[in-house]
């Protein structure tokens, strides 16, 4: 999927674009941001066979804040405080000779983090414009990054070759946004399910889905971990995917590289999150798991583990448009809106 033009998969929840009738309704009142709790832990660790750790990983708050220091109103007239929350977390899983791979996603995570920071839109408050917005700023980010990354490889003979997987996570409220290169993964476990929210840029997984491999057959493939995608090794041809999707109290959103995920497979995952143990507890779980069965590389894993409290039903009003508007368009297409409790 190219990253420009952004096309934006919306899983399990979309926008009602256009309205199509009169009158009012209750739909599920958003909650705000700074109402929900993300418990976080992460591990990085060489695992039992590479000498050097080449995996960078960062998890980071985004808040936005006002604050009323003095004023005059009459008390109760002005909130005392007012804020959005939004919390980042990133995976990256270097790749290159001598010390190459760690300078690769150290310099990846830290270039996409000095571009969002000059970012005049953080994306705290969440509707569809926003959310294609988001998601386009993103695939520009990786697409600079890439750039940048190409050129330190080129300007110094100690870094050619250097490249970088990278997987992104940023969750606003119940939004969740994901953008993603290379192997390493983001998995949801919700409601007993463990489901892999990215897809392996790797050639044993191209072969799967262009069926010329069975799908249980990538894991054993001899070119399982050879990347047909990743940051610094294309010259601006990257392909970034993005998703956005509605996460849900209980949720607990994992993002790991190859190392644990080559490891341990997905049955013995979700049982290990399945115990709900705190989420730093949860990744040095996982990550003892992975050290188990072999440690064959470095490994890293963040978990987020989501408590989001109950929506309450907010009455909303709408007016018929004229037929012309409501019919869809290229520009403004006709979403299929949320379900509602009957």
């Amino acid at each position: 999927m190219s990253a420009c033009p952004v096309k934006i998969e919306t899983a399990e929840y979309e926008f009602l674009v256009s309205p199509l009738s009169t009158g009012t309704r209750a739909v599920p009142k958003e909650p705000h941001s700074t109402s929900v709790h993300v418990d976080l832990g992460a591990v990085s660790h060489p695992g039992r066979v590479r000498q050097r750790n080449e995996d960078h990983f960062m998890v980071a708050k985004v808040s936005r804040t006002l604050e009323v220091l003095l004023d005059n109103l009459p008390q109760g007239q002005l909130p005392q405080g007012l804020g959005e929350d939004g919390y980042s977390m990133v995976v990256a899983d270097g790749m290159g000779g001598m010390n190459a791979g760690d300078v690769a996603s150290m310099l990846a995570i830290s270039t996409g983090l000095k571009l969002a920071d000059k970012s005049v839109k953080w994306g705290f408050k969440i509707n569809e414009k926003e959310a294609r917005e988001l998601l386009e700023r993103m695939s520009m980010y990786f697409q600079e990054i890439d750039r940048r990354l190409t050129r330190k490889s080129e300007s110094d003979r100690r870094l050619f070759g250097m490249g970088t997987t990278m997987t992104l996570a940023y969750s606003v409220g119940s939004h969740l946004f994901l953008i993603h290169v290379g192997d390493s993964r983001a998995y949801l476990y919700r409601g007993g399910v463990l489901t892999q929210l990215t897809r392996d840029h790797t050639v044993a997984q191209a072969l799967a889905d262009a069926g010329q491999i069975k799908e249980e057959e990538v894991r054993q493939h001899a070119r399982r971990n050879t990347l047909t995608n990743y940051l610094g090794g294309h010259r601006g041809k990257i392909k970034a995917d993005v998703r956005w999707l509605r996460i849900e109290d209980g949720d607990q959103i994992l993002l790991c590289s190859d190392g644990l995920s080559d490891m341990v497979e997905d049955p013995a995952i979700a049982a290990s999150l399945a115990r709900r143990e705190p989420s730093q507890q949860a990744a040095q779980t996982l990550l003892d798991m992975a050290l188990d069965n072999g440690g064959r590389d470095n490994i890293t894993i963040i978990v987020a583990g989501y408590t989001i409290p109950k929506p309450e039903n907010e009455t909303v009003e709408y007016r018929q448009p004229s037929a012309s508007s409501a019919e869809p368009t290229e520009e403004f297409p006709v979403f299929q809106g949320p379900k509602t409790p009957s």
